[in-house]
């Protein structure tokens, strides 16, 4: 019998190898219950997780009627369109969709974006304690860096940035039913502001990655009005909300580790690699989206039924003692290092270039203008969102000295303020 572990609790969040190891001894399988998916069998090993992900004729995003799989039967109409876009397609809708976002990324090159992107983390970095000491690393840092580089990749104004960060926290909060239903009001203005976004391009023209996907849709792309408003939504949470977390995460373990600080800051072109270790070892994305099992099959030596639902663990995968040498273990020089954070197969991360180049930019730039830098409170302070699939520090109280104390509500009072009055 696989144990009952709570995805959502601070045990969990705070040392997921420990968690994940008792799971992996109870199978590659295991059967449990998921928040808001229900009754899920999840997968415990890199091979096993890399299998179902690959195989899209037995693992469907979609069941037989065309639901998403992760869907339930309360969720209203407007989730449902939110959620139907690529990352919940199979064949042949995925190609239809991905190759209209894939060409569009081609007309934007990302690599040559690095310069933009460092001199954003610079001026973030620059102005982290202009609201005083201690100051919250999550959301004067590590979330607005990813916020302000997929808006501007994507061609929405400066001065809709404040609206984000708000949306941005309500998706954070996601941890129960009752938030869900509190959420749908974000969604609702987030999808308005979007259509109207996409309208002006098609009148007006404009520059960014929605311009893009506008002339991509005249030249004869197959898209819908919904799944083009779906995937902006797509582009712009997940373009910013996974890598806010991966960026506090990788800060943490640094701010906890000044070997490895040391190691890193005694050579900035060590922090590709780096990088690397941090999508393994931190996992923001914990699990896959739910995938339904078409026809009775085994999986690596355990009998699922056609029906059953399946989500992959890629925190499990991650830290499988089969792929990764003493893997519950940080090693900033790890390599090879083959985690599979960005998936793998037909939905392998399409914004995995623009997260490595968000996350090197934003250590670099930190750590450079604060060589100090410490945390504001003991570690065991630290809590983590009790959001279900994503490892998510709620806030990250930071000081300009190693070692500082201070009054840490102040700042977090100034945020909570601002926020409230753009919601």
């Amino acid at each position: 019998m696989a144990p009952r572990l709570d995805f959502t609790s601070e045990t969990f969040f705070r040392d997921p190898p420990k968690a994940i190891a008792t799971l992996r001894a109870s199978g590659p399988v295991v059967a449990t219950r998921f928040p808001l998916v229900g009754d899920v069998w999840i997968t415990t090993t890199h091979d096993t997780t890399a299998q179902v992900l690959k195989d899209s004729t037995i693992f469907t995003l979609r069941k037989e009627d065309g639901d998403v799989a992760g869907l339930r039967w309360w969720m209203p109409g407007l989730v449902r369109t939110i959620a139907n876009n690529m990352l919940t397609m199979d064949e042949p809708d995925h190609t239809r969709l991905r190759s209209i976002v894939d060409e569009a990324f081609r007309r934007r090159a990302i690599v040559a974006m690095e310069p933009r992107i460092q001199a954003i983390a610079d001026d973030l970095a620059a102005g982290l304690f202009a609201n005083g000491s201690p100051a919250d690393l999550v959301e004067r840092y590590a979330r607005i860096l990813p916020l302000s580089v997929i808006s501007e990749l994507l061609g929405l104004p400066m001065a809709d940035r404040p609206r984000f960060i708000a949306w941005a926290n309500a998706m954070s909060s996601l941890t129960s039913i009752v938030s869900f239903f509190r959420l749908l009001f974000a969604f609702r203005r987030m999808r308005s502001y979007l259509a109207e976004q996409l309208q002006v391009a098609r009148e007006q023209g404009g520059e960014g990655l929605i311009a893009e996907l506008v002339q991509v849709e005249r030249e004869g792309g197959k898209i819908t009005p919904d799944e083009m408003v779906s995937m902006v939504f797509l582009l712009l949470a997940a373009g910013s909300e996974t890598t806010t977390h991966l960026i506090s995460g990788s800060v943490y373990e640094l701010l906890r580790n000044p070997g490895l600080r040391d190691w890193l800051e005694e050579n900035w072109n060590r922090v590709g690699i780096a990088v690397e270790e941090f999508l393994r070892f931190v996992s923001p994305v914990q699990f896959s989206k739910p995938r339904y099992v078409r026809r009775d099959v085994e999986l690596d030596g355990v009998q699922l039924k056609k029906g059953d639902r399946v989500m992959v663990m890629l925190a499990a995968a991650n830290m499988d003692p089969a792929v990764h040498d003493r893997p519950e273990q940080l090693d900033l020089a790890r390599k090879p290092n083959r985690h599979i954070s960005f998936g793998t197969g037909i939905h392998f991360c399409l914004g995995h270039q623009l997260a490595r180049i968000e996350g090197a930019c934003a250590l670099k730039a930190l750590f450079t203008r604060w060589p100090r830098l410490g945390l504001a409170v003991d570690p065991s302070q630290i809590h983590w969102r009790k959001r279900p699939g994503l490892r998510a520090i709620a806030k990250l109280p930071v000081t300009a000295e190693t070692g500082g104390t201070g009054d840490a509500a102040a700042p977090f009072a100034t945020v909570d303020r601002s926020l409230a009055q753009v919601n």
